[in-house]
Formats: C-alpha cells, sequence, structure tokens
C-alpha cells in the first residue's frame, strides 16, 4: 500500500514544495550543460575525453539508481520513505557540485580530466540519492488521473525556470566585464549555483508531508542480506518491465529526450559558427536567446496548452500532438539557422519546445498511472522502483548523448580552433545533426506509442479496484 497521502486533491502548497525539487532536478543539469562547454573551448579537454565525462560518471548513476530504488521502497523510518534521502542528496549535490567545477588550466589536461571526473561520480551519487526518492514522492502525493497531471505541470513549470535562467550564464562566463576567463567564471559560478540548487532540493524533503513506516512490513535493509536485496532489486525490475505500457513510456522517453541531448550540448558550437563565423564574443545574447525563449515557451505555452490537451483529449494524443508540433520546430530551424540574421530561428522555438517541454509532464503523470497496474498485479506500491527504473533510462541514455556528442565533433571533423570559413562543411554537418537528429529520435518514439493503452477509462477502473482492495484489508 502507498504510505503517502495518495489522496484525490493535493493542497497547493504541497505541489509548489515539489515544484522546488524539480527546480533543482534540473537546474544542475541545465548549467552543467552549459560549463560543459568550457572543458573543450578553454581547457582543452579532446572529444573523447568530452565523451568519457559525459558517459561514465552517469553510467555510474544509472547503475545505482534500481539500488536506491529499492532501498526507498523499503525503509522503515519516522520520516517515511524518502524524506531523509532527498535531504541528504541534496546537500551532497551541492557540496560536490562546487568541488568539480575547480578546475586551473595550469594544472594541465590530464590532471583535469581526472580531477573531474572524479568529483563527477560524487556528484551523480548525491544526483541518485536525491532524485530517485524525489521523484517517488511525486508518484505517490495522488491516485487520481488528472491530478497527476496537475503535480507534474506545476513542478515541471517551476522546473523550467532553470531552462530560462541557466542560458544566460553563457552571457556571464564569455563577458570580459564579469570573468577575465571562462575557467575562471565556472570556478566561481559554480558556487553561485550549487548553495541555491541545494537549498531548492531539500525544500521537499522539509516542506512535504509523511507519515512514519516503522511498523511496515519491508524488505529487510542490511548487509547480511545485501545478497538477496539485490536479487530482489533485479526481479523488481524486471517484473515492472513486463508491464507493456511502463515498457512504452520507457522507451520514447530515452530516444526522445536522449536525442535532444546529444544535440543540445552542440547549440553554442552550432550558433556562434554557423551565425557569427566562430566569434563567440559576436555572438552577444544569441546563444543565451536560444535557451531562454524555449524555456519561456515551454513555460508559458506548451505546459499550460499540454495540460489543458491532456484533459480535453487524454494523456496519449496530448503526446501525439506535442511531439508532431515539435517535428515543425525541428525542420524550421534547419532552414531558419541564418548568417547575418540570428533573430530568425526565434520563430522556430514554441513549435521546437513542444517536444522536450512537455516529454516529462505527460511521461511522469503515464507512469502513475502504470504504478497502479503494477500494484494490481504485485500488491506492492514500488514507486522507487518504478521512478529508477524510469529515470535509469534517462539517465544512461544521457550519457550515451553526451558520448555521441563527443564522437558528433569528431566524425564532422570540427575544431573551435578554426573560424567557420575553414571549415564550412564541418560546421554545416554540426547544423544538419542539430536538426535532424532529434527528429529521428521523436518519430521512433511515436511509433513506440502508438499503442499505448491507458485511457483514463482504464484508470479509473484500476483506482476503483485498489480502493475495494484497501477497504477489504481495513475491515479484516
Amino acid at each position: 500500500m502507498s504510505n503517502f497521502m495518495n489522496t484525490n486533491k493535493v493542497p497547493l502548497g504541497q505541489k509548489i514544495a515539489f515544484g522546488f525539487g524539480m527546480l533543482a532536478n534540473q537546474m544542475f543539469p541545465a548549467i552543467l550543460g552549459i560549463f560543459m562547454v568550457v572543458l573543450v573551448e578553454d581547457l582543452g579537454f579532446s572529444g573523447w575525453m568530452w565523451s568519457l565525462v559525459f558517459l561514465f560518471p552517469r553510467i555510474f548513476d544509472a547503475f545505482l539508481d534500481p539500488i536506491m530504488g529499492f532501498i526507498s521502497d523499503n525503509t522503515k523510518s519516522k520520516w517515511g520513505r524518502r524524506r531523509q534521502y532527498v535531504f541528504i542528496g541534496g546537500i551532497l549535490m551541492g557540496l560536490a557540485y562546487i568541488f568539480m567545477w575547480q578546475l586551473y588550466k595550469a594544472d594541465g589536461v590530464e590532471y583535469n580530466f581526472w580531477y573531474f571526473f572524479l568529483w563527477s561520480l560524487v556528484f551523480y551519487l548525491g544526483l541518485t540519492i536525491f532524485s530517485v526518492p524525489y521523484v517517488a514522492m511525486g508518484y505517490e502525493m495522488s491516485d487520481d488521473f488528472h491530478e497527476r497531471t496537475n503535480i507534474m505541470a506545476i513542478s515541471q513549470w517551476i522546473g523550467q525556470w532553470a531552462w530560462v535562467i541557466a542560458p544566460l550564464f553563457w552571457i556571464i562566463m564569455y563577458d570580459e566585464n564579469w570573468f577575465p576567463s571562462a575557467d575562471i567564471a565556472v570556478r566561481e559560478l559554480a558556487i553561485w549555483v550549487a548553495i541555491p540548487c541545494a537549498i531548492f532540493a531539500i525544500i521537499p524533503a522539509v516542506f512535504i508531508e509523511s507519515k512514519s513506516t516503522l511498523n511496515e512490513d519491508y524488505e529487510p535493509l542490511n548487509f547480511a542480506n545485501i545478497g538477496n536485496s539485490l536479487k530482489k532489486i533485479f526481479e523488481s525490475f524486471s517484473e515492472a518491465f513486463k508491464i507493456k505500457d511502463f515498457r512504452r513510456l520507457c522507451g520514447a522517453t530515452f530516444l526522445i529526450f536522449n536525442a535532444f541531448n546529444t544535440v543540445a550540448a552542440l547549440t553554442f558550437f552550432v550558433i556562434v559558427y554557423k551565425l557569427f563565423n566562430g566569434d563567440a564574443g559576436a555572438s552577444g545574447v544569441w546563444v543565451s536567446m536560444f535557451g531562454c525563449l524555449g524555456a519561456l515557451g515551454t513555460t508559458f505555452i506548451v505546459i499550460p496548452t499540454v495540460a489543458w490537451m491532456s484533459k480535453k483529449m487524454g494523456k496519449k494524443r496530448a503526446f501525439m500532438m506535442s511531439q508532431a508540433i515539435s517535428l515543425i520546430g525541428y525542420v524550421m530551424l534547419y532552414f531558419l539557422f541564418i548568417p547575418g540574421k540570428p533573430w530568425m530561428y526565434i520563430i522556430a522555438l514554441p513549435f521546437f519546445s513542444f517536444g522536450i517541454g512537455s516529454l516529462f509532464m505527460i511521461m511522469m503523470s503515464m507512469t502513475a498511472d502504470v504504478i497502479d497496474i503494477d500494484e494490481i498485479n504485485t500488491g506492492k506500491r514500488r514507486e522507487g522502483i518504478f521512478g529508477a527504473i524510469y529515470w535509469w533510462m534517462v539517465k544512461v541514455g544521457f550519457g550515451i548523448a553526451g558520448a555521441l556528442s563527443g564522437v558528433i565533433i569528431t566524425v564532422v571533423g570540427f575544431s573551435p580552433d578554426l573560424t567557420t570559413q575553414d571549415q564550412q562543411a564541418a560546421v554545416d554537418g554540426l547544423h544538419a545533426f542539430f536538426c535532424f537528429f532529434p527528429m529521428g529520435g521523436t518519430i521512433i518514439a511515436m511509433i513506440i506509442m502508438w499503442n499505448y493503452s491507458i485511457t483514463e477509462g482504464k484508470a479509473n477502473e484500476i483506482k476503483e479496484i485498489l480502493t475495494k482492495r484497501k477497504n477489504e484489508k481495513s475491515t479484516k
């Protein structure tokens, strides 16, 4: 059974508290992706180094996710199953984020590579401890089909401000009036990012209600039982993945999110080299504008529109419609990146934003519906395991996406030391990947989701069955 509120309507304050956690959950990676450019542009990391620091820490993080999900689902505590982990993970993330960016060019490329790599592992350990229980909190806040979408819409609305704020760091990092160089900028800015983000991360732990689980009949968590626990983790993983609709959600998210992130890391290079002949200073605000305006479009257009669409036509149709609109945006981006006319790409941003901007709001709401099916099948509430598996797909893919970014840079033969005129074919190649690679991922994801079967009617039937079961247990 659920050990959370699990009521139809959730107070607005609780939704906002959950949303602040999402702001931290998105702010850290949003600014991390911007800071990562400094590794290549200013600290001399090669393409393969870029690939490794993107891939392996995230694989490490993804490996820990199912373990953390099992621990969270089976924790006996007077604070409940989730809050203490969210609190500890938020603090660890903040501290590690500060240390990982204390890089000095004088220390050399090899030293900086290993320093950054090892601190990345600590950061992603903190992210696992925080994010898996945090996501599970959201899944168990309500059992109502539409209220789940409302919870995720509010959290994503708040979280989207990370993507509005983060691109502004492009301006600050490369403005000599702020910092003499970008590597100095990231050392100092990391502190100003980490402290507020750590505070945002622990807000759900402080303000979201939970009840004691000291008397619950959970799996024992101890070192003597670790072998059996690991076995149960993989059994739970297998049971969850037997649900076809959950496989569809994971597969579609993997394709859309990670196809997008493969090329998102190239945004700086595409704008600076396609539109401004490689002159980062001349690009002014246009790198920042791309992210800021896209995120603002998501915040004020995409999320409210898709939330409305979900109520009117159902979650699946809302997903399909929003992704179809994003395909139009990607095509427009290909034709509207015009040297000398950077403002033209703004026309494409509202369309482009529908895909990635609506993804997690819809998918996390759908995952909460799938968890009800799992409870019917197994009699267990396993939000932690499902959250871990879902985000495992995201994180592994994100690592692969980062590695592919480095591969793309290498394959097209791009060099940040050359102007566009000296490598026109490489710049055109980056631009083509930037537009068409995520289109391919989106189209395949839409095909996967075509037979998704959980409608509002089916969800309400499942809810009635679960309510009847709980009432029967309470009368015994």
